[in-house]
């Protein structure tokens, strides 16, 4: 069997940067209440008459991953996306790559595990490659959110955590069983769907029933039950991690890099304290982008290689915990 290693990072924000200060003109909102809850000081939003989407910011994330690995658009055997807002409802976001980089008839796989989508695509390409199937695998996580947020007092507890960006990777086959994925580990608990969740539009709830209501029916904006998803977080992350250093005869001394999914400041803290990990062991920029979904941890993952904080022979710790509930995390020997 082969093995899997990422051979490139890319990553793509938009220039428009919105601050806390900037939400407490829409809304009633401070930039202390924001930090103290989320950590987060600025997000960047696409900008109105924009052409970016989650597509095209996938693109430009991925045609410097491609580049950075060595690699030609032609290279490419398969696509997966990761992604909760897709330029259309169907279909996903894939092909769009495949078109948008003019590549050949290549397969594309969407990923609808929202934060921790990227986890998921991570852990589905793993497997691609590691049976023969394919021999190089463009990941994207992208997110276009600000467009479907509520951006009054009404929905502020949700609307002043996300952001726009996207990340990319390429995952190529390897020999060298010794260096790459080692493990990944995905779970889920349907059971509470509900506590975070854009319930419509759906085929149950479709347009015109939303406009029929007048106003009254506002399920197409995000909803989260922040205090449950933070309790459930703190658990399942710490979980899933101790579960792939444990399939690996692993210890927590052994992490040199924890990247979470940036969710909040505050679960990344409590992750870090729990296990005893410094500083220098734990990358968050949160701060800088807010919570991009299934973009965080390949944002997070590119940004702590390009400042050399990803080096080789490392063991580097990706988690993610989010709406299905879905989490997962993946073991790499750099």
């Amino acid at each position: 069997m082969y093995n899997s290693k990422i051979t490139g990072l890319g990553y793509y924000v938009p220039d428009n940067i919105v601050t806390n200060d900037d939400l407490s003109k829409l809304m009633d909102t401070t930039d202390e209440w924001i930090q103290e809850r989320t950590g987060i000081k600025e997000r960047r939003w696409i900008k109105e008459g924009s052409d970016d989407s989650s597509a095209v910011m996938g693109a430009k994330a991925a045609k410097i991953a491609i580049e950075r690995a060595g690699l030609t658009k032609d290279d490419i055997d398969f696509i997966v996306f990761a992604t909760l807002s897709p330029d259309y409802y169907f279909p996903g976001c894939g092909v769009q790559i495949q078109d948008l980089l003019d590549m050949d008839t290549v397969g594309a796989l969407d990923v609808r595990n929202q934060c921790s989508g990227f986890i998921y695509a991570l852990s589905t390409a793993d497997q691609f490659i590691k049976t023969g199937m394919y021999k190089n695998i463009l990941i994207i996580g992208s997110e276009y959110h600000s467009n479907g947020l509520d951006k009054t007092t009404r929905g502020r507890g949700v609307t002043v955590i996300f952001g726009d960006g996207a990340g990319a990777c390429v995952l190529s086959r390897s020999e060298d069983n010794s260096r790459g994925i080692l493990s990944s580990h995905l779970h889920s608990e349907g059971k509470y769907a509900d506590k975070l969740t854009v319930a419509s539009p759906s085929i149950g709830n479709w347009v015109p029933a939303i406009i029929a209501s007048n106003g009254e029916d506002i399920s197409y904006f995000p909803y989260m039950d922040g205090t449950f998803v933070f309790k459930n977080a703190v658990v399942r992350f710490s979980e899933v991690i101790m579960e792939g250093l444990m399939t690996n005869g692993l210890n927590k001394e052994d992490i040199d890099l924890l990247i979470p999914h940036q969710a909040n400041l505050r679960i990344a803290q409590f992750i870090q304290k729990k296990f005893g990990l410094r500083d220098d062991q734990v990358f968050n920029n949160i701060m800088k982008y807010g919570n991009t979904t299934a973009a965080s941890v390949i944002i997070a993952l590119t940004e702590a290689w390009e400042e050399g904080k990803v080096k080789d022979d490392d063991l580097i710790v990706l988690a993610a915990f989010g709406s299905g509930f879905t989490w997962g995390s993946v073991i790499i020997k750099w």
